[in-house]
């Protein structure tokens, strides 16, 4: 194995990492919704577009992640 490819595959699951810190995020977010929605259910309908655009951004960093891994792995 050549050392390029094995530099490969490290970068490929370091950008992996972040695709766990996306799942920790998106859990966080809907988290603390919930606590929320709990603790006042009148305000959580309110509040369910910040939701999703929490969701959203935290989603889009592991996307990005993924795309980095699949590129350092089958770019040229």
């Amino acid at each position: 194995m050549e050392l390029a490819q094995l530099g490969q595959y490290i970068g490929a699951g370091l950008a992996c990492i972040g695709m766990a810190g996306a799942a920790i995020g998106v859990g966080n977010v809907a988290g603390n919704y919930l606590a929320g929605a709990l603790r006042n259910p009148s305000a959580a309908g309110g509040q369910t577009a910040m939701l999703f655009i929490g969701m959203a951004f935290a989603e889009a960093l592991g996307i990005f992640s993924f795309l980095v891994a699949l590129l350092l792995l089958f770019a040229v």
